[in-house]
């Protein structure tokens, strides 16, 4: 990457270009007024140091707590050499990320780990030495490879001439990015992290805006005011939609399953709360997939007819969770439930359609992440359940979509 004495010379490709991509692949939105508004800030002299980057990037390009820990890992990975999975230390999902596999290679290729011993060690085992390694990595890195010289012209580096140029070794501040990468402090409330009881409060945040519906007669006063006061006086009566209470919110949660068992808790918690804002709303039951009755009870022993579930009102807000995950009889096939007294001679996928035509306000969420929907066990049926319903994973990010999704087709 060409540099110069002047980092925003003509001549040279643009600083920071390739971090501004970077975060756009963890799923930072950067758009042009923020990078226009970095370089003006860098012109002006308003950053000295490394810290005082990683804080005046953060500012201006971060507008959301869902994508600061994204940010940090990013800014880790691009000015420290230091890549950081998405997951907390203990969370056994990281055993399936590229960070873990990768150190797991290099540690048996050194000889740290014997390949003799790897079969012998449990993944607790594993999983504590990779964050030594990290935290070891961390405490000791004073800079990474990247814009980082002792001296010449790169606008980064210690003793070096670039007039504008900011200071990474020497004067550095306690190495407080680091320290502050290093926390995790965001991690709880990333996109892509499953729900927990930790960021329930930020998934009521995004479903609150599915309520306004209705006809625009609600005078809204303040445009009323504005209006009339561009109109010279003359009165210009504005309406919007009120918020009505009464939509009804159906859950449909599968828990007969394992797989299951992490996440129904959480869900629970979740639209039990949002019964505050919801007042009518109806919690139901069934195990892998939909047949002849649901249940209102966790157990499965209070059964309700399908029938008497399609009555309810079709402008009604619908989500089902599940895994979609079963065998291909179990969804397509006459008599296919598998639990001892459940007899419908109509395939479970007929039941999930006539549900999908008489609630079109419906979305399915899966607590598989999206990204192992086309490699997981059971694939054959998720993705036939995601021809029916409009499916996101159980993560902040695919609840968001799935309330978008919900909004726009009410047409809010």
């Amino acid at each position: 990457m060409t540099t110069s004495a002047d980092p925003f010379s003509l001549h040279a490709e643009p600083l920071f270009l390739d971090f501004f991509y970077l975060l756009r692949d963890y799923d930072v939105p950067v758009s042009l007024t923020e990078i226009i508004d970095i370089y003006k800030g860098l012109e002006l002299g308003l950053v000295k140091t490394l810290d005082e980057l990683f804080l005046f990037m953060r500012l201006a390009l971060v507008k959301r707590p869902e994508h600061l820990d994204s940010f940090e890992r990013a800014f880790a990975l691009y000015f420290f050499d230091i890549d950081l999975p998405a997951v907390a230390e203990g969370d056994r999902d990281l055993l399936h990320t590229k960070q873990f596999r990768e150190w797991l290679e290099q540690a048996v290729e050194s000889g740290e780990i014997p390949q003799s011993q790897l079969w012998r060690m449990n993944r607790d085992d594993l999983m504590k030495m990779f964050w030594e390694r990290v935290r070891e990595q961390m405490e000791a890195h004073h800079g990474g490879n990247r814009w980082i010289g002792t001296g010449g012209t790169s606008p980064f580096g210690h003793s070096g001439f670039s007039e504008r140029g900011i200071r990474v070794h020497g004067g550095w501040k306690n190495r407080s990015a680091i320290k502050v990468i290093g926390d995790r402090r965001y991690l709880a409330y990333d996109d892509h992290q499953t729900l927990t009881g930790a960021n329930i409060r930020q998934v009521l945040g995004t479903l609150k805006h599915m309520v306004p519906v209705g006809p625009h007669d609600a005078l809204d006063l303040d445009e009323t005011i504005r209006e009339t006061s561009r109109n010279g006086g003359e009165i210009e009566l504005v309406f919007k939609r009120r918020e009505l209470d009464r939509i009804k919110l159906l859950l449909f949660i599968d828990n007969g399953g394992t797989s299951m068992l992490p996440f129904v808790k959480h869900v629970q918690l979740l639209f039990s709360k949002v019964r505050d804002r919801f007042k009518d709303t109806q919690t139901y039951y069934f195990h892998n997939t939909i047949y002849g009755h649901v249940y209102r009870n966790p157990r499965r022993t209070d059964a309700v007819p399908l029938e008497k579930v399609l009555q309810e009102s079709p402008e009604a807000r619908v989500f089902f969770i599940g895994d979609a995950s079963m065998a291909p009889e179990e969804l397509f096939s006459d008599y296919g439930a598998i639990e001892w007294g459940t007899e419908d001679a109509l395939p479970s996928i007929e039941r999930l359609k006539h549900l999908r035509e008489r609630f079109k306000y419906s979305v399915w969420l899966n607590p598989i992440p999206a990204g192992e929907w086309d490699i997981t066990y059971g694939k054959y049926t998720l993705n036939a359940i995601r021809e029916v319903f409009h499916m996101e994973d159980l993560s902040l990010g695919g609840i968001k979509k799935a309330v978008t999704y919900l909004q726009d087709k009410a047409g809010l």
